[in-house]
């Protein structure tokens, strides 16, 4: 129960609220990451989430993995294929993220800014456009899909938009970086191509949401709210055309204009 209080007296109401639980994401029986999330679409999150942060660069080198409540949160534990079982044991490192978290807990400066692989030839932008009006219903797509929003007003999405064939996949969480991970997860389990398509998401653009866009293979980053200056420069480097402030028919063009028309 809530209580809502406006102009008029408070009177009593009701509203959901989203679930927070700490998610452990374990890889071999080692804690390498403990995000807080919304304990939903949690395969997609540590397929997604292993594919983003670059313990994995195929969905097949997890040969496992299973979903485990306990009494403090949830473990998505995963075992990796030879090559990158031994290559996690050699980078493992553990943080503890507060909501939305990108970045806690890395260990050098260097890591914070990795080299991203681009998503396409700068001179030649792979021939992916959008026009106007597909951004605009791309970013409304995205609005009235969001069932966990339109129910809490608290929470992100992450999804992604084909011309062709609208909003492909949705994800939901608490935490905007969640989101996207859970749709990177989403997107590797279907087999959805994501090279002539658009990331569409709710929040404002900072650099670890190009990255991961990039780590999907999306050309297109839209988002309804603004980028930070390394953002620009990150999507700029990695060939990402990024769309911002997208909101009805009004949006903002901060790299690689050439993909809008």
């Amino acid at each position: 129960m809530s209580i809502a209080h406006g102009s008029a007296a408070p009177a009593a109401g009701h509203r959901t609220v989203p679930e927070e639980t700490a998610v452990a994401l374990v890889y071999g029986g080692s804690t390498e990451a403990v995000m807080m999330a919304t304990p939903a679409d949690l395969a997609d999150f540590g397929i997604g989430f292993s594919l983003t942060e670059g313990i994995v660069t195929r969905r097949d080198e997890i040969e496992d993995l299973a979903i485990v409540p306990g009494p403090s949160g949830i473990e998505v534990r995963m075992w990796l294929a030879g090559p990158r079982a031994e290559n996690q044991t050699r980078r493992r490192r553990r943080l503890a993220g507060p909501t939305g978290c990108g970045l806690c807990g890395i260990e050098s400066l260097d890591e914070a800014c990795r080299p991203i692989r681009a998503v396409s030839d700068h001179t030649d932008l792979d021939g992916t456009t959008l026009d106007g009006a597909a951004i605009a219903a791309a970013v409304a797509a995205l609005a009235s899909a969001q069932h966990l929003q339109h129910a809490t007003r608290a929470t992100h999405a992450a999804g992604f938009f084909s011309p062709e064939d609208g909003l492909v996949a949705l994800r939901e969480d608490v935490g905007r970086h969640n989101a996207l991970d859970k749709l990177a997860g989403t997107l590797a389990c279907s087999g959805v191509s994501t090279a002539s398509g658009a990331v569409v998401i709710t929040s404002r653009v900072s650099v670890e949401m190009v990255q991961k866009t990039a780590a999907i293979g999306a050309p297109v980053l839209i988002a309804v709210s603004a980028p930070t200056a390394l953002a620009v420069r990150v999507a700029a480097a990695a060939g990402i055309t990024l769309v911002a402030m997208a909101r009805g028919a009004s949006f903002e063009v901060y790299a690689h204009p050439q993909r809008i028309r």
